[in-house]
């Protein structure tokens, strides 16, 4: 696993409750937690555990094409869904999202669906932006009425210059299904 995995992983870990708003309104609030085992509590006390927060970045909903099968594989049946185009918009950014993306999707066998979509938005003035988004999408085991888990890790890259400020920050994310139209919403947001 590289460095870049670990980190990734272990931020979705953490901000997966932040992306879902959950977080508190001002950073200063502390987490009531405190460690027990001597070896980290002195540092654990003297370092205040400050929860992240997040702030909405965009929306955008994607116009998909039909699922491609692509056959079961020794970690789960593997699936393909073409991003065929959409739009996007936030405070600061906004634009449409470019045909040719794809969602390439794992069904693992404890039901769970592991995404990771590669995909190209055009700003309204013309920019280009990359973005790979790695969701982890599951129906929630207890209790049995809870919301669909659909939360994600976003990496953005951006050309230097307007829209520089997005290669900045880490960024997390929600998926929401559209049924039975052949869209999803996806908001990301940035972990601040």
């Amino acid at each position: 696993m590289t460095d870049r995995a670990s980190r990734r992983d272990a931020l979705a870990a953490i901000f997966a409750t932040a992306a879902l708003g959950t977080t508190p309104a001002r950073a200063e609030e502390r987490a009531p937690w405190k460690a027990t085992d001597p070896a980290l509590a002195a540092t654990s006390a003297a370092t205040p555990l400050v929860l992240p927060h997040t702030e909405f970045v965009y929306e955008a909903i994607f116009d998909l094409a039909p699922t491609l099968q692509l056959g079961m594989s020794p970690f789960g049946d593997r699936r393909m869904v073409p991003i065929t185009g959409g739009r996007f918009q936030g405070p600061q950014i906004a634009g449409r999202v470019l045909p040719g993306g794809a969602d390439r999707q794992l069904v693992r066998r404890d039901g769970a669906v592991a995404l990771d979509a590669t995909y190209e938005l055009e700003t309204d003035d013309g920019v280009v932006v990359s973005v790979r988004n790695r969701v982890l999408s599951r129906q929630p085991k207890e209790p049995a009425n809870a919301t669909r888990y659909a939360v994600s890790t976003l990496e953005i890259v951006a050309p230097e210059g307007r829209y520089g400020w997005l290669n900045d920050w880490i960024y997390v994310g929600t998926l929401h299904g559209l049924r039975p139209r052949p869209n999803v919403l996806i908001r990301v947001y940035k972990v601040a």
